[in-house]
């Protein structure tokens, strides 16, 4: 099982923030660091410094770190242009020396767009673009080096793109979808993910769209063994329960809830909670979602007393 530590943001963090829990990441042993890609806090907290954008902060820390994963749960298929986000992306993976993976999403913010001006269209037109989104950064990643691609769709247009620069990874870095839409989502894994990640649900919602994108898979003429299962949940654990609580008070949220929902509890149920997961899902990766940036103990009792267990 490898674990990974997810980030948001969006709910507070400097760039020095997320570079001392990235480093801290890495130092402990975790197998990669992601963060969202928002751009507008949620819910009560003050959000203060404010948003840091995704990418340039990824730039900065494939040159500081050097062993982790670095990605995204997810980029919003919204906020850029598929071209200028594969040269973007590309050129993280060169400079962090092919240690990226690309998740993509559809976007759902509302109030985020409308506080920034981003256009959010009806459901099935934000489907359409992120589909072609899909085609054109793979596609602009696989076109072999001295070729150009060119892409007409609904959307957009490309015409002799000289698909450069390449990433590191050939011929592309791995690609992260998830969701549990029924239909296009499955859809759209089977033709491009190596990787599903169901985020905040139960084991029986994760096991019933892993079905799908399976099905799907197959009927693609893939492997559906090819696709990795991931899930991301949000993590409070503590050496007793009094440490338990605090984790949770510091982040808002009941002790009862995150046992539900979450990884909670002690290092042994935390154990418990993940190999549950595992034997219901056949998930092999588990995003922890750690929300108080500021505990970098948290990081270490995780890696010392429940990554150890996990091998």
């Amino acid at each position: 099982m490898e674990l990974r530590i997810f980030t948001e943001p969006q709910q507070g963090a400097s760039y020095d923030d997320l570079l001392r829990v990235a480093k801290a990441t890495e130092d402990a042993g975790f197998d990669a660091f992601f963060r969202s890609d928002h751009y507008l806090k949620m819910g009560s907290v003050s959000g203060l410094p404010g948003p840091t954008d995704a990418w340039v902060t990824l730039g900065g820390l494939a040159r500081e770190t050097s062993r982790i994963r670095l990605g995204t749960l997810v980029t919003a298929a919204t906020f850029r242009h598929p071209s200028a986000l594969a040269i973007s992306v590309a050129q993280v993976d060169q400079m962090s020396g092919g240690r990226v993976e690309f998740g993509l999403g559809s976007g759902w913010f509302a109030d985020e767009h409308t506080a920034y001006g981003f256009e959010l269209p009806d459901m099935k037109t934000r489907f359409d673009r992120y589909a072609e989104q899909l085609a054109i950064i793979t596609g602009l990643w696989e076109t072999p080096e001295g070729e150009t691609f060119s892409f007409r769709g609904e959307h957009y247009t490309l015409d002799g793109a000289p698909a450069l620069p390449k990433p590191a990874q050939r011929p592309r870095p791995p690609v992260v979808l998830g969701g549990t839409g029924k239909k296009r989502t499955p859809e759209l894994a089977a033709r491009y993910a190596d990787e599903f990640n169901i985020p905040f649900n139960s084991p029986e919602v994760a096991l019933a769209q892993f079905d799908r994108v399976e099905q799907a898979a197959a009927a693609e003429g893939r492997d559906p063994k090819e696709i990795v299962r991931s899930a991301a949940l949000v993590v409070a654990v503590g050496r007793d329960d009094a440490e338990v609580s605090r984790r949770a008070e510091a982040i808002g949220r009941q002790v009862p809830e995150l046992r539900e929902n979450g990884v909670a509890g002690t290092p042994a149920q935390a154990v418990e909670t993940i190999g549950a997961w595992r034997e219901k899902t056949g998930i092999t990766r588990l995003y922890l979602q750690v929300l108080d940036l500021s505990d970098l103990d948290h990081l270490e009792l995780i890696a010392s007393e429940v990554a150890r267990q996990l091998d």
